[in-house]
């Protein structure tokens, strides 16, 4: 069984968001770099305090952007399917931070179960579902190297089974709720 075709609309979009994600590290960096090495001279003239203030407020816009947002969209996308019925393990929403990461785990876990489901019955959204698990397993492995798990956080398999409807709702609701932070 291979694997569905790109949606090349998706991956453009995705791909020009970080770019621009990419971009604008670059400048945070090399703004960083100059600052560092120049900041007392850089800060006498008009010049370095023009770089010094753009500084200043560039981390502020890039830390706007939720990095979830290409999965909430995908979310809203798969939410109405009627081909997808399939029971899951659904964390809690309302689950303490130091079980945010373990809950976003359980979610795109069970979404690999809804996209091997997808692909035996060949679902109209399954390219949809693909994008969510890509996307957010990328995410979750770069953050594996902060991560620590408290001990009273709940295995994925110890939280209720619920239907797709459910299931989906409450993943948006953990989503959203990153995107807060």
């Amino acid at each position: 069984m291979g694997w569905p075709a790109r949606n090349c609309a998706g991956t453009l979009s995705s791909l020009e968001s970080r770019k621009k994600h990419l971009q604008s590290i670059c400048l945070q960096n090399q703004l960083y770099l100059l600052l560092n090495s120049h900041l007392f001279c850089l800060l006498k003239n008009e010049m370095g305090l023009i770089i010094f203030f753009l500084c200043a407020y560039i981390p502020k816009t890039a830390a706007g952007h939720c990095k979830w947002a290409e999965v909430l969209k995908d979310l809203e996308q798969i939410k109405t399917s009627k081909d997808i019925d399939v029971s899951l393990y659904t964390a809690n929403t309302d689950e303490g931070k130091e079980c945010q990461e373990p809950v976003m785990r359980c979610f795109f876990l069970e979404t690999k179960v809804i996209l091997q489901e997808c692909l035996i019955k060949k679902c109209s959204k399954t390219q949809d579902v693909l994008n969510i698990w890509k996307n957010g397993n990328a995410s979750l492995e770069n953050n594996k190297l902060n991560s620590t798990t408290s001990a009273k956080c709940k295995e994925c398999e110890e939280y209720e089974e619920k239907n797709f409807t459910e299931f989906i709702q409450s993943f948006v609701k953990v989503i959203q709720k990153e995107c807060k932070h």
